[in-house]
């Protein structure tokens, strides 16, 4: 049986976070916490790969979403957006982390701000924050065939912009599923982009072939993914003196299928609210 390097709990992760954000000059996306944390605990390219359950989270990402939950119910973050937060003035002058006070402080309404998946996991319950819909559909895009997904990434760049989109899904061609050409003004640019369906994370060799796939032939690449990115791959994406990739992680394809409105709805509810009052003073 493997064994897997430990994380730390939730709890654990109150001071990196709070760090992460006065590194981030008091506020930030997810994404941005998430990395930043990552730097700061040092978390190695196993330990941001393991799974929270089966997936498609990660064990890290899941853990941070339940440490802002407690640390907004504390006072010490608030969050203005959609995956934005940001320091209280409570959170900016916090010198000490009490994590018993926290806890006892903040204790989440289970039937409020929380789901119940399974009471023996110490990661039981999942914030609101966590973007369920995101699971889900992240669940249903790792069960689609591997061609079905590259006509999926095909038909987001279409609406996105690009044209000539082109699957090409070679073997032995580098990872490289396809070729697209983004015009911007006067401009056009020939771009290769890579899709996997991963649960988990993507790691700085599958970003070096696929950059090496493409040397000599473009210098512009896309690589999407349902999983995540390591901080490793990330910083190879970026690498000087190689050119650069840009990358979407599942997080990110969620919301650009969203946005596109490409299998995902939005739906507004309306609600008929009576004003009793009214009525008397008829």
């Amino acid at each position: 049986m493997e064994i897997q390097p430990a994380l730390p709990t939730y709890d654990n992760l109150f001071e990196p976070t709070i760090k992460a954000l006065k590194a981030l000059g008091g506020s930030g996306n997810v994404r941005e916490i998430y990395e930043k944390v990552c730097e700061i605990q040092e978390f190695s390219e196993e330990q941001q790969s393991i799974l929270y359950k089966e997936g498609p989270q990660t064990a890290i990402y899941a853990r941070l979403s339940w440490t802002r939950l407690y640390l907004k119910n504390y006072g010490a973050i608030e969050n203005s957006g959609r995956g934005f937060w940001s320091l209280t003035e409570k959170g900016r002058n916090l010198q000490v982390i009490d994590k018993r006070e926290i806890k006892q402080v903040s204790q989440p309404r289970k039937s409020k701000d929380s789901i119940k998946l399974d009471e023996a996991q110490p990661d039981a319950l999942i914030p609101v924050d966590s973007n369920l819909w995101t699971e889900k559909l992240l669940s249903i895009l790792q069960k689609m065939p591997p061609d079905a997904f590259e006509r999926l990434c095909q038909r987001i760049l279409r609406a996105s912009g690009f044209i000539k989109v082109q699957v090409t899904g070679k073997k032995g061609d580098g990872g490289i599923d396809g070729i697209g050409v983004l015009r911007i003004s006067l401009l056009s640019f020939q771009v290769f982009f890579q899709c996997k369906r991963y649960s988990g994370s993507v790691g700085p060799a599958e970003i070096r072939d696929f950059r090496g796939a493409m040397v000599g032939r473009t210098d512009k690449g896309l690589f999407i993914t349902t999983g995540t990115f390591t901080t490793e791959a990330k910083k190879e994406a970026t690498r000087d003196g190689a050119p650069a990739l840009d990358l979407i992680d599942g997080e990110q394809l969620s919301l650009i299928l969203k946005d596109l409105k490409l299998g995902v709805e939005t739906k507004t509810i309306e609600v008929v609210d009576i004003d009793e009052n009214w009525f008397n003073h008829l």
